[in-house]
């Protein structure tokens, strides 16, 4: 499981280095994609089960077929390197304006990569929501 929130930066090549705690998850690789307005990046497994179960919605009329679509056209395989890197593609920087300064959140089965500004947003959009859940759904 991928937990806990990291900053780090892209280097000039458009590289990022992953936090050592996630490193042996991705170590044989990951998948990059767009997700909810950041970049997602998952383990090939998981990634799958991602992409099986928006097909099913599609097969089901529920999701559009172009979403599908345009999941598997911006996605990237990524594999580190040998300092821990991955390259993150010039479009997929651009298109989700991320450039310097990253951060990289634990998303339990994948890594979200956040321009920082939009990151806190949703985090303190995210913490209200949390302790909303917490107290209305039962949960603990």
């Amino acid at each position: 499981m991928f937990v806990g929130t990291f900053e780090h930066a892209l280097d000039d090549k458009g590289r990022l280095v992953l936090p050592s705690t996630f490193r042996a998850r991705l170590a044989g690789g990951g998948i990059l994609s767009p997700y909810q307005g950041c970049l997602a990046l998952w383990t090939e497994p998981d990634f799958r089960g991602f992409v099986d179960r928006l097909g099913d919605k599609v097969r089901e009329r529920a999701a559009n077929p172009d979403a599908l679509r345009a999941l598997l056209a911006n996605a990237a395989d990524v594999r580190p390197d040998s300092q821990g890197r991955i390259a993150i593609a010039p479009r997929l920087r651009q298109t989700y304006d991320i450039a310097g300064a990253v951060v990289l959140n634990g998303a339990g089965d994948h890594v979200e990569l956040w321009k920082p500004a939009s990151w806190d947003t949703v985090l303190g959009a995210g913490t209200q929501d949390l302790a909303d859940a917490i107290a209305t759904l039962g949960i603990f």
